[in-house]
C-alpha cells in the first residue's frame, strides 16, 4: 500500500478503539491496537522505522474490530497476534490466549468460554480472569436457562438431559421453552454482556437477600460471592483485586541480540524465589527495544497465567493502555533502582544475557536435519513389561524447554511389540492433530525414543493420518540420530544432541512413570483376598514397592499396616 492508500482506507474507519490489521492476500502482516483507529492508522502513511515501512509497502489492505475499551484492545491484540503469529510484531510463540464468550449461530444459541471461536457466532470479550468468567456464565445459565451442550448432543434428543434437571438449561431440545422465550432469554444474556450489569446482577441480589431471610446462610454467601464476580465483571476487575497483599512477584530481564531477544523471568512467592523461566522473542527494531519487548510480552505471556501482586521490571514499557489494564488488575509495576528489588532485576538480566549468548540448540538442531528452526518439540517413548501395562508418553519442549502442561500419555493396546506400540501412539497424537481434537500447537518436529524400527513405525502413522510434521529417532547407548535419510552420528558436544537427550531422557521418565502407575492398578493377588479392597491395596504397594515386597514380609510387617491386622495378614501370606 502506498501512502495515498493508506490514507484513504484510514477514512473509512471508525474514530473508536479497537484493533487494526495489515493484511496481504490470506497473510496478516501486522496486528496493533488504538484508541482511535482512524488516527492510528493515518499515522502508517509515513511509517517510523525501515521495518514497518516494508510491512505497509507488502500489505494490500487494512481490516479492523472496534472494542468498548482500550483495554479490550490491548487483550483483543494479543489473542490476534497468537492466532496469526504476524511477521512483523514482536512474538511471544505460545498457544495461550485470553477467554472469549461466544453465542453460537444457532436457532437455539449455545453459550460458552472459549479461545477460538465460531464462525458466524457473537462473541465477547476478551476477558483477564477465566475463572471469574466461568462464575458469571453459571450463573447466566442458572438465571436464563441458555444451553451449553454441543450441536451434536443438542440434536435428536428424546427428554431433556441432567443440565434441565440441575436448573442450568431450559431444554430448548425437547420443546420444554418456546423459541420466542428462549430468544428473550438470550437477549437479556446479550444485553448483560454488552454492559447491562443489573440485567443479571438484580436476580442475584433478589436470590440472596431471600436466602439470608430463610436463615440460609451458606447458600446467601456462595450467591455475594457470584454477585461479588457479576459486578466486577465489567469493570476489570475493581475493587476486588485491587487490595492483595504483595506475596507473588514476577521480575523481568529482558536481552536483545540481533532479530531475537530473550524475557528472563524470576518467579517469587512470599520472598522465596520459587521459579526462573526464560522465553525468547522477535525483536523489533523499534528505537527502544527492550520497552518494545516488554509492551508485547507482558499481555501474551499472562493470558493464560495469574497475575503477579508485583511486577518488576528494568525498565519502563512506555504503553498507557497496558498500564491501565494492570492498574485494574491490581498488579504494582516498579522500576527499582536500589535495594532488594534492584538486585532482583540485576539477576533476573544476568539470566537473559546468559541465554542471550548461549549456542541456540534449536537452530544447530534446524541446520543439522535442514528444517525450519523447531521451536516446539514432542518427544515419544513407550514402557511396558512383557507386553503388560502398555503406556506411551509424549511431551512437549518449547524453546528448549519443557512445557510440563502440554505432556499427555496414553495407555496402549497390551501387546510384546515396540513398534505396533509406537505406532499406536504416533497415531493416536497425529489423529488428534488432524481433526482438530488436540488443544496444542502442531510441533515442528517429533522426536522417538528408539533406533530405525521405532522411526518407521511412527512414520508409517504418520503417512496414514496425513500429518506432516518431520520426525527422527534417538537410539540409546550408542546415541545415534536416526533420520528418514540414514544413520548420523553427531559430536559428543553437539548443542543438537544435547537437546535431542534431554527431551528424549524425559519422554522416559514420564513415560515409566505412567508404567509403574498402571501397573500397580492391574489384577494381583490381592484382589481376592477377603478384606482387602483398593485403597488397603494401594497403601500396602505404597508401604512394600510391589506385590513382590509384600510377598517377602512378614506377617507382623503386614499387620502393622494400617487397615490390615492379624486375620487379613494370615490370609494374604497364605495367597501369597
Amino acid at each position: 500500500m502506498d501512502a495515498a492508500a493508506v490514507r484513504e482506507r484510514a477514512g473509512e474507519l471508525p474514530r473508536e478503539p479497537g484493533v487494526y490489521l495489515f493484511e496481504a492476500g490470506e497473510s496478516v502482516l501486522y496486528v496493533g491496537k488504538a484508541v482511535d483507529l482512524r488516527s492510528r492508522v493515518r499515522s502508517y502513511a509515513d511509517p517510523r522505522g525501515e521495518r514497518i515501512r516494508r510491512m505497509v509497502d507488502a500489505a494490500e489492505g487494512v481490516d479492523f474490530a472496534v472494542t468498548d475499551t482500550e483495554t479490550q484492545a490491548l487483550l483483543l491484540e494479543a489473542n490476534l497476534i497468537k492466532r496469526h503469529q504476524p511477521r512483523y510484531n514482536v512474538r511471544l510463540k505460545d498457544d495461550k490466549s485470553y477467554p472469549l464468550v461466544q453465542l453460537t449461530d444457532h436457532a437455539f444459541p449455545r453459550i460458552e468460554v472459549t479461545r477460538d471461536p465460531d464462525d458466524g457466532a457473537t462473541v465477547f470479550g476478551p476477558f483477564t480472569n477465566k475463572g471469574r468468567v466461568e462464575t458469571v456464565l453459571k450463573a447466566l445459565r442458572e438465571t436464563y436457562g441458555l444451553r451449553g451442550c454441543s450441536d451434536h448432543k443438542y440434536a435428536g434428543r428424546e427428554r431433556p438431559c441432567l443440565d434441565y434437571e440441575m436448573g442450568l438449561c431450559t431444554a430448548p431440545c425437547t420443546d420444554e421453552i418456546s423459541a420466542e422465550d428462549y430468544a428473550a432469554d438470550t437477549e437479556s444474556v446479550v444485553r448483560f454482556l454488552e454492559g447491562e450489569t443489573g440485567v443479571l446482577a438484580e436476580p442475584l441480589r433478589r436470590e440472596m437477600e431471600a436466602a439470608a431471610e430463610a436463615e440460609a446462610f451458606e447458600r446467601a454467601a456462595a450467591l455475594r460471592d457470584k454477585l461479588d464476580a457479576v459486578e466486577a465483571f465489567h469493570e476489570g476487575g475493581g475493587d476486588a483485586v485491587t487490595t492483595r497483599d504483595e506475596r507473588v512477584v514476577d521480575v523481568l530481564g529482558v536481552a536483545v541480540e540481533g532479530e531475537r531477544a530473550t524475557v528472563a523471568r524470576l518467579h517469587s512467592e512470599d520472598g522465596k524465589l520459587v521459579d526462573r523461566t526464560r522465553h525468547r522473542v522477535d525483536a523489533p527494531e523499534d528505537e527502544d527495544r527492550i520497552a518494545a519487548v516488554l509492551s508485547a510480552f507482558v499481555p501474551q505471556f499472562y493470558a493464560d497465567r495469574p497475575l503477579p501482586d508485583v511486577l518488576l521490571l528494568p525498565e519502563r514499557h512506555g504503553d498507557s493502555d497496558l498500564d491501565r489494564w494492570l492498574d485494574a488488575e491490581g498488579v504494582s509495576v516498579r522500576v527499582p533502582g536500589a535495594g532488594r528489588e534492584a538486585t532482583l532485576v540485576e539477576l533476573a538480566l544476568k539470566n537473559a544475557r546468559r541465554k542471550a549468548g548461549e549456542v541456540d540448540a534449536a537452530s544447530a538442531l534446524s541446520r543439522r536435519l535442514g528444517i525450519d528452526r523447531p521451536e516446539r518439540i514432542e518427544g515419544f517413548d513407550v514402557s511396558h513389561a512383557h507386553g503388560k501395562a502398555v503406556v506411551g508418553s509424549d511431551v512437549t519442549f518449547v524453546e528448549g524447554s519443557p512445557e510440563k502442561a502440554d505432556y499427555r500419555r496414553k495407555k496402549l493396546e497390551e501387546t510384546n511389540d515396540d513398534y505396533a506400540n509406537m505406532r499406536e501412539l504416533v497415531q493416536w497424537r497425529a489423529e488428534r492433530a488432524v481433526e482438530g481434537r488436540d488443544d496444542r500447537p502442531d510441533p515442528e518436529l517429533l522426536l522417538i525414543d528408539g533406533g530405525d524400527g521405532q522411526l518407521g513405525a511412527a512414520r508409517d502413522a504418520l503417512s496414514e493420518t496425513g500429518w506432516d510434521v518431520p520426525a527422527v529417532a534417538l537410539a540409546k547407548e550408542e546415541e545415534l540420530v536416526v533420520t528418514a535419510d540414514g544413520v548420523e552420528d553427531w559430536d559428543d558436544d553437539d548443542p543438537a544432541l544435547h537437546l535431542l537427550q534431554r527431551i528424549r531422557d524425559e519422554a522416559h521418565r514420564f513415560a515409566v512413570q505412567y508404567h509403574q502407575t498402571v501397573r500397580d492398578e492391574v489384577s494381583t493377588p490381592l484382589d481376592e483376598v477377603p478384606g482387602v479392597g483398593p485403597e488397603l491395596r494401594k497403601r500396602l504397594l505404597r508401604r512394600f514397592g510391589s506385590v513382590g515386597g509384600i510377598r517377602a514380609a512378614s506377617r507382623t510387617e503386614l499387620a502393622n499396616v494400617d487397615g490390615v491386622g492379624e486375620a487379613t495378614a494370615a490370609a494374604i501370606d497364605r495367597a501369597l
